[in-house]
């Protein structure tokens, strides 16, 4: 399938930085703190307890735990993220290994010794931030609404309008998302060989690795039997793609998991598929709370047809969300769905004419920092033992 003759160029928007983010209530490690911040040109985010922290840990450029509050945030059970520093000053206590664990940091930084080192950290971990691609979440409201086709097609129009893009399945019971493009014999990596991953994974090495309909890289289940997902492995996955692609789409199933709440937490936006009919609404109505919970920026797509002349903004409102749109029926599309092609794939019809409005309203990076030697990389040739071993967690000292 040749889903690249279809590319055309668009020009990228700015977004801001976001920024790091500290944990402690000792005011002396505070004031260090901030001031190695000042010495690398980053702001820094402070909170002073687990519950300080909740709001800006998902999205964080990079989480500094002090050691004072990392027995506290442990028993807190803040979900797992890459990208956390374990910050203390006793050279001598063997203990600290155990507390890095518990908070899931990947380094332990030792003041004094560890300062210029936190610095470079800090610095790189605005700038790798400030070019992430962003994630989007959609979910539908009930069974049968649309959501696995809505999200490949956004994924496809993206890659059509020349941004690089990624679909990660997220539904365990969907069938697979590559069978939406008759796929499913497509060669590469999908997550029974990658759900043991956990820790920093290499994005392009990972985008690499993967099924590719047309320049579309697509994480798919497989027909197998269901998988017990971790979220480390979809913190991971999720981290490595926006790293190394514009939009990353997510389909997610309406019960959720650990691995769902990683998604959810980390989206810039969710978008939930409701068809136009008064019990879709009834159902869509749960997921919306739980939904609108984690995820700040949450709009409903509204499916067509409406039999019985259910108005979108009346859908919006039953539900108390935004209206992204109305997307009407399209003819045929189960048809040609059934046939292995591509949703929105010619960019004609509602669907694609849906896709592409909504991502011309999404303010993406202007560029993208792609630090391969920061990068794990992924043997490709090895393997499934092979790659999880490349990809395995283990806490290592900052110099």
């Amino acid at each position: 399938m040749d889903l690249d003759r279809w590319l055309m160029p668009t020009s990228p928007d700015p977004v801001a930085r976001p920024r790091p983010l500290l944990v402690t209530d000792d005011p002396d490690l505070l004031d260090d703190i901030l001031r190695l911040g000042a010495a690398a040109g980053v702001d820094i985010d402070v909170a002073h307890d687990p519950a300080g922290a909740r709001l800006g840990w998902p999205k964080a450029a990079l989480v500094l735990v002090g050691d004072d509050v990392s027995i506290a945030l442990r028993r807190a059970s803040v979900r797992r993220r890459v990208g956390v520093v374990l910050v203390g000053r006793d050279l001598d206590d063997g203990t600290v290994w155990k507390r890095a664990v518990g908070v899931g940091a990947e380094h332990v930084a030792l003041l004094p010794d560890a300062e210029p080192w936190l610095i470079a950290r800090m610095a790189a971990a605005v700038d790798e931030s400030a070019a992430l691609g962003l994630t989007v979440a959609v979910i539908g409201g009930r069974g049968g609404a649309g959501a696995s086709t809505l999200a490949a097609a956004l994924a496809v129009t993206a890659m059509r309008g020349g941004r690089r893009a990624m679909l990660v399945d997220a539904d365990p019971y969907g069938g697979g998302a590559d069978l939406l493009f008759g796929g499913e014999h497509a060669a590469g990596l999908r997550w029974c060989d990658i759900a043991g991953a956990s820790g920093r994974i290499g994005g392009e090495e990972l985008h690499a690795a993967l099924p590719h309909m047309g320049s579309l890289a697509v994480l798919s289940y497989d027909r197998g039997d269901p998988l017990d997902l971790r979220a480390d492995a979809m913190s991971s996955v999720l981290s490595a793609a926006a790293r190394v692609c514009d939009l990353t789409v997510a389909d997610l199933p309406r019960h959720f998991d650990d691995a769902t709440g990683v998604v959810l937490e980390v989206a810039d936006l969710a978008l939930l598929v409701v068809p136009a009919e008064v019990r879709a609404v009834a159902s869509a109505a749960r997921i919306a709370t739980e939904v609108a919970t984690a995820v700040d920026d949450v709009r409903v797509v509204v499916r067509g047809p409406a039999p019985g002349g259910l108005a979108a903004l009346d859908v919006a409102k039953a539900l108390g969300l935004p209206l992204a749109g109305y997307l009407k029926a399209e003819s045929n599309l189960g048809a040609r769905l059934e046939r292995g092609e591509a949703p929105a794939g010619q960019g004609r019809g509602p669907l694609a004419q849906f896709c592409r409005e909504l991502i011309a309203s999404l303010t993406f990076p202007v560029d993208r920092v792609r630090d391969h030697t920061a990068d794990v990389p992924m043997d490709l040739a090895g393997t499934i033992d092979d790659v999880l071993e490349t990809v395995g967690w283990r806490p290592t000292a900052a110099p």
